[in-house]
This record gives structure tokens, C-alpha cells and sequence, in this order.
């Protein structure tokens, strides 16, 4: 058992199996708050607690996890592609969403974190939860975050945005496929966009590709507005 703690082996088939249980529970019981991440999250840290067994042996294989998360963004471009003719038709609609929802991301988190005085060195750390984590890790070293708990706010708010969001559209009558894809994609990043591919392919090309540009606006925003923390 020692010698399989010692390996990556561990952490990656923890995750495997956690995820795997996720999804089984999700189907069994349709609810929108049984999300596959957020089981399979809640599973693998109640077996390290329970277990006792550290978090840097789960690290070990964890880490190549968290290495595919770069070319599993990479490959939300295929369904972009498939409708590159849309987004050449409503370019200018589309990117002044995104932007509008990436600059909204920044100014509500600096807005509410003054208002409840939450301490600066998380409210920093908060400042990039709705860009991908590969991304979001990146940008929280920059602006002298606190990058575990960057990670937890950008999967909570993946998680939050695909189990509320599709609510959210029909709630505000958002009917377009556009964009409902352009919404979610900009406000819940991957984990949304997951959740997006299931309403369409329209929706799914629309929040792929927010998902890079949100990113992109948020590097170059987020040290410009974190000032007003």
C-alpha cells in the first residue's frame, strides 16, 4: 500500500473513481446540486481526512491532473470552430459581452469584498474566479493572491454557475443561443461550458471561446481595478 501512496498512481485513480462516483450519483438522483466535480471533490477529501493519508502523496498524481487542464481548454475550440461563422457574423456583440462580464467578475468581487471587509489577501485571491483555473492560478500569482484559495473560488463558481445558470436563462427569458453560450461561458468558465454543451452546440462554441477571451480580459483588467481594493 506504501509503495502505491508513493506514486502517482494514487491521486490520479482517486480522482478517476470520485469522478466516476459523481457521475453515477448526478444520474441517480437528477438533482442540479449533485454536480459530478463538486461529489467527486467532496469524496476525494473525505477519504484523505479519513484515511489520514497526506495531501502531497495525492499531490503526486494530482498534479498531472492538473497539467491536462491546459489542453482540455485547448480542445472546447473544436465546437468554436464548427461555428466560426457565427462568431464572425456577431463579433462585436460577442466580445463586448464577454468584456462587460469579465469587467462585472472583477468589480463585484472588489465591490462586495469593501463592503464586508473581507481581508485584502483574499479578496485578491478571489479577484480571477470566473477564468479557468489554468488561467486562474496564473493571474492570482501575479497580483499576489493566495492561489489555493484562487483554486477553490474558480471551481465553486464553475460548479455555482452550471448548476444555477441554465435557471438563471430561463428566469430572464434569455432565449438566444448565443447568448445564453456567451453567459455562462463568461461567468463559469469550464466547468459552465460543460454544462453549455448540453443545452446546444451553439451554446457550447459560444462559451468555449469566452472562456479564453474572459481570460485574456481579466489578465490585462484585474491588476488595473484590484487598486480600487
Amino acid at each position: 500500500m506504501a509503495s502505491i501512496l508513493n506514486t502517482p498512481a494514487f491521486g490520479i485513480l482517486l480522482s478517476i473513481a470520485a469522478f466516476e462516483i459523481g457521475i453515477l450519483i448526478s444520474k441517480r438522483t437528477k438533482s442540479p446540486l449533485m454536480n459530478p466535480l463538486l461529489v467527486g471533490i467532496v469524496i476525494v477529501i473525505l477519504v484523505l481526512m479519513g484515511t489520514g493519508i497526506p495531501k502531497s502523496s495525492y499531490d503526486l498524481g494530482g498534479s498531472f491532473i492538473l497539467f491536462l487542464l491546459g489542453p482540455a481548454t485547448v480542445v472546447l475550440a473544436l465546437p468554436l470552430y464548427r461555428q466560426i461563422e457565427m462568431l464572425k457574423k456577431d463579433m462585436f456583440p460577442i466580445l463586448a459581452g464577454i468584456l462587460a462580464g469579465s469587467v462585472t467578475s472583477i468589480l463585484s468581487v472588489v465591490l462586495l469584498s469593501r463592503l464586508f471587509g473581507v481581508d485584502i489577501a483574499v479578496a485578491v485571491s478571489m479577484i480571477p474566479k470566473s477564468v479557468t483555473t489554468a488561467i486562474g492560478m496564473e493571474i492570482s500569482k501575479e497580483i499576489g493572491g493566495i492561489v489555493s484559495v484562487s483554486v477553490a473560488v474558480i471551481v465553486l463558481t464553475g460548479i455555482t454557475g452550471a448548476v444555477i445558470g441554465p435557471g438563471l436563462l430561463k428566469i430572464f427569458h434569455i432565449k438566444d443561443e448565443v447568448a445564453q453560450g456567451v453567459a455562462i461561458g463568461t461567468a463559469s468558465h469550464a466547468v459552465g461550458t460543460s454544462k453549455a454543451m448540453e443545452l446546444g452546440e451553439t451554446q457550447g462554441a459560444m462559451s468555449g471561446l469566452s472562456i479564453g477571451i474572459a481570460g485574456l480580459a481579466t489578465v490585462i483588467l484585474a491588476p488595473l481595478l484590484m487598486g480600487l481594493l
